[in-house]
């Protein structure tokens, strides 16, 4: 059984196109050849064909590989196309992708380190 509770605490996206036709091997091999990354447990590569309505996403939890694969009906994924490289996102950012939104939000309130009140 799948524990979609473990904590994701490093996502990545992967900037540009992917081959949507690569499995569980591919995407992983992928990584290590393109991006020189593994991947580990907690981690959590997004990957985006041409068409904009469909992303794959590459989770190891530890025991095995989890693919993801997510298909808009009606709608498609602000995806980062500008740059070839793996972008670390945070949890709030990829909550705005998977909402359609785009990751780069210019009206967002950015998050700081708290400072003393007096």
């Amino acid at each position: 059984m799948i524990d979609l509770s473990v904590k994701m605490n490093r996502l990545y996206v992967a900037c540009g196109y992917t081959d949507m036709r690569k499995q569980i091997d591919g995407l992983a091999a992928f990584v290590r050849l393109k991006f020189d990354r593994e991947v580990e447990e907690g981690s959590l590569f997004l990957f985006c064909g041409r068409k904009p309505d469909r992303i794959k996403g590459l989770f190891w939890d530890g025991t095995g590989y989890v693919l993801f694969y997510k298909r808009l009906s009606n709608s498609r994924f602000q995806w980062p196309r500008s740059a070839e490289e793996l972008k670390q996102i945070s949890p709030r950012e990829f909550r705005w992708l998977m909402e359609g939104l785009s990751i780069y939000q210019a009206k967002a309130i950015q998050q700081t380190e708290q400072k003393p009140l007096f």
